[in-house]
């Protein structure tokens, strides 16, 4: 990975996911327009080279960046837009901690977790993509400590560290009745044991909250221009 160049881009093809809610036992379908994901986390290096910071607890240019809040994240990616020449996909309201999503932008942006879980099961039914071991950083494999993107087998649809390795902030809210702000995290984290390397698995969090087994990865909303397309596994071709 060429953490200097843009990040590398994944085609997800429009779909259908069902989420689920063990707490409330609810259940919903979301329906998917096509969007662009990152191959990998956001890592240290590129992080540093837009925003010129370097928060993370274990350095390493490679390492996903953590101990990034949720709106560092957002931030991060209307800097990194505006350094490519995109239109920022988020505005921030005047003298308020709210934030909105322009979706007709063309930058970059936060997955949903609805894109999120739908592009990590790639195609795939399981409670995983492929053995635990051979795709995620957990507890029982990680000797307690992050690594650097790209270490473990791709999904299906060639995203690296979707389990495991670093939870991952997303757009929405967890449960605003509940929960007030709080935003999802999901895919399970390095400290993690096996049981939260799962697909499903929705964890929520303070968007202030920063701690060392949390990052992000990017999105981008349509396909036409992502930097590798998924020809070969999309229906028809």
């Amino acid at each position: 990975m060429d953490a200097s160049a843009e990040p590398e881009m994944v085609a997800v093809p429009a779909g259908q996911v069902t989420l689920s809610d063990r707490r409330t036992q609810r259940s919903w379908t979301v329906e998917l327009a096509p969007c662009q994901l990152a191959r990998y986390p956001v890592t240290q290096d590129v992080y540093a080279q837009v925003t010129g910071q370097h928060p993370s607890s274990a350095q390493g240019d490679q390492l996903p960046v953590e101990s990034v809040s949720w709106w560092d994240a957002i931030r991060f990616c209307n800097a990194l837009s505006q350094r490519d020449g995109f239109t920022p996909a988020y505005r921030f309201r005047a003298e308020s901690d709210d934030v909105a999503w322009d979706a007709s932008a063309d930058g970059y942006r936060l997955p949903t977790e609805a894109e999120w879980e739908y592009a990590c099961r790639a195609g795939t039914a399981g409670p995983r993509f492929g053995p635990l071991d051979e795709v995620a950083w957990h507890r029982g494999n990680s000797d307690e400590r992050i690594h650097a993107v790209g270490g473990k087998r791709p999904n299906p649809w060639g995203v690296h560290d979707m389990l495991g390795n670093v939870w991952e902030w997303c757009w929405d809210i967890y449960d605003a009745e509940v929960y007030g702000c709080y935003r999802v995290l999901r895919g399970g984290g390095w400290f993690d044991e096996h049981w939260s390397c799962r697909a499903s698995v929705r964890r929520r969090s303070h968007p202030t909250f920063r701690v060392d087994d949390v990052g992000f990865r990017l999105a981008r909303s349509g396909w036409a221009d992502a930097q590798h397309s998924l020809k070969a596994g999309l229906p028809g071709g």
